[in-house]
């Protein structure tokens, strides 16, 4: 669905015009983000896919509401993003997870602080962690894990909420090739089970390829989108296909000025300091 088209209402998110300057009016202002405007569908998985220090995840925090604009406006299923809200979970990069806590404490950290009862989260933490493929981890620590096991929990955490909206920042960058891709088949089964919306954030084509219905490609710093692409192509996904080959070079060539262009700045500023 084209951006635009969707009416903000109908949108699970929905951004216009949103840019960010940090530190605005002080002499370490920088601006992150310019003139935003990107629409996601409910159940539909977008990717934000650029260079290092674009902002895309500077986008996330803004929609997660614990960051507000600059300029522009968010809402979320209509109605205004002014903070954080249990409709919109946050997925970091690091799994997060509270070392004193077992795996099913966790997971139902956000339901105690809500006041839910025991028998609530204890029923809530074992249908997630089953859909997790996690049910024997119930009473074990996140030291007695494996990092992509930390990570299935940070997910599972995240549905215990049951969010409308699925915000991942780079989730599975720190995991090795084999793990990255059970998490990606492990992400793409919760999505269609929930029918949750997913914005995700990544520096890796092939990831975008593999989870995406739209891919927003941004530019250097300040990040604006400089392209929205469809991938019309069915799940699960041939990444040495021809469709698959193609999209790759485009979103190459996309990329690389973007790519150079980040790079030359991180060197001036290495330079000047």
């Amino acid at each position: 669905m084209a951006d635009g088209v969707m009416a903000a209402a109908h949108a699970a998110v929905s951004c216009r015009g949103v840019g960010k300057t940090w530190a605005a009016g002080t002499t370490r202002a920088h601006e992150a983000l310019r003139g935003i405007s990107l629409d996601v569908a409910p159940g539909e998985f977008v990717s934000l896919l650029g260079p290092s220090g674009c902002g895309k995840s500077t986008l996330l925090y803004l929609v997660a509401g614990l960051e507000q604009p600059t300029e522009g406006r968010i809402d979320a299923h209509g109605a205004p993003v002014s903070g954080p809200g249990p409709e919109r979970s946050l997925i970091f990069q690091e799994a997060s997870l509270l070392p004193w806590l077992s795996v099913w404490q966790n997971v139902t950290f956000g339901l105690t602080l809500r006041g839910a009862s025991v028998a609530e989260r204890t029923t809530v933490a074992r249908e997630v962690l089953a859909r997790a493929g996690l049910s024997e981890a119930f009473d074990k620590r996140p030291d007695e894990l494996s990092g992509g096991m930390r990570q299935r929990v940070a997910v599972a955490r995240a549905m215990a909420m049951r969010p409308k909206v699925l915000l991942m920042d780079e989730p599975f960058a720190a995991l090795d090739v084999q793990t990255r891709a059970k998490m990606q088949g492990f992400l793409l089964d919760v999505w269609h089970a929930t029918g949750a919306s997913v914005l995700f954030v990544t520096h890796h084509i092939d990831e975008a390829i593999a989870l995406s219905d739209r891919i927003a490609v941004f530019t250097a710093r300040p990040g604006r989108i400089k392209a929205t692409i469809a991938v019309d192509m069915p799940r699960p996904r041939d990444l040495e296909g021809q469709q698959a080959i193609a999209l790759r070079r485009q979103l190459t060539a996309l990329l690389q000025d973007e790519v150079d262009r980040a790079f030359a700045e991180q060197e001036a500023l290495s330079g000047a300091g």
